[in-house]
């Protein structure tokens, strides 16, 4: 009786060493399954019947969980990789003539973008971050009506 309990308690030990070893779930189910096993161990030396309820309680945890992750992964969108987004509304300088059609730098923030305008804005002048084209910002001047600082 005493065995398989400590065989049960070596199995989660190891399904959740594999689990934190990975960036995926992918043997939790089975540790859910061992613990069940393991308690079913205290009223029955029948190593079938536990191995019975190890299957029964790591599939019933499988089928109840991957419906759930999947739809909460649909509901998040995915993490902005870069920080352009965060900049717009901010204003920055430019530091590289900016013409229309042809890229400039500007810094926003302390750091260096790209960013393109749809006039020509020359360096040294405050501009304001409107949109972000993946890694490049789009930028509109800033008259003194529309500063803010």
């Amino acid at each position: 009786m005493w065995f398989d309990t400590i065989l049960w308690l070596v199995a989660i030990v190891a399904f959740i060493a594999v689990e934190t070893a990975t960036t995926a779930l992918v043997s939790v189910w089975f540790a859910i399954g061992a613990a069940a096993a393991m308690f079913a161990s205290f009223f029955t030396s029948s190593l079938g019947i536990q191995a019975a309820v190890f299957a029964v309680v790591s599939a019933v945890a499988l089928a109840i969980m991957v419906p759930t992750l999947t739809r909460h992964r649909k509901e998040h969108k995915p993490p902005v990789t870069n920080g352009s987004p965060l900049t717009i509304g901010k204003q920055g300088i430019v530091l590289v003539a900016i013409e229309p059609g042809m890229p400039g730098r500007v810094r926003v923030d302390g750091l260096d973008w790209q960013a393109r305008a749809e006039v020509a804005i020359p360096q040294g002048a405050r501009i304001c971050v409107a949109d972000v084209d993946g890694a490049v910002l789009l930028v509109t001047p800033v008259t003194e009506a529309t500063s803010v600082e």
